[in-house]
């Protein structure tokens, strides 16, 4: 399995209108093979600030994702968006388990 996590920032003020912009990519992204979870959450400490995590199958299922329409049409769509920087990294998992 594959995790993607991270944050986005926005400029001022910018968040919700990033927020409001991916929620079509994110119900397309939700329906994919592969996809177990996709979520772009607000940051409850910092107003400009939104945290990325997603749980893939494997590469190829992420792969699939980068190569889709809705994706394509995101970054279009996102090009206009108040984004002043992003730190996102992949993790790969060998083994999943309850916390304790």
């Amino acid at each position: 399995m594959l995790i993607v996590a991270g944050s986005i920032t926005t400029g001022d003020d910018g968040r919700e209108q990033f927020l409001a912009a991916v929620r079509p990519m994110v119900s397309a992204t939700r329906a994919e093979l592969g996809c177990h979870e996709y979520a772009f959450t607000p940051d409850p400490d910092d107003p400009n600030r939104i945290l990325l995590y997603e749980l893939w199958d494997d590469q190829g299922a992420l792969d699939d994702h980068f190569a889709s329409e809705h994706m394509a049409q995101w970054q279009q769509d996102s090009k206009g968006l108040p984004v002043v920087g992003a730190d996102i990294k992949k993790y790969t998992i060998s083994a999943v388990g309850p916390v304790r």
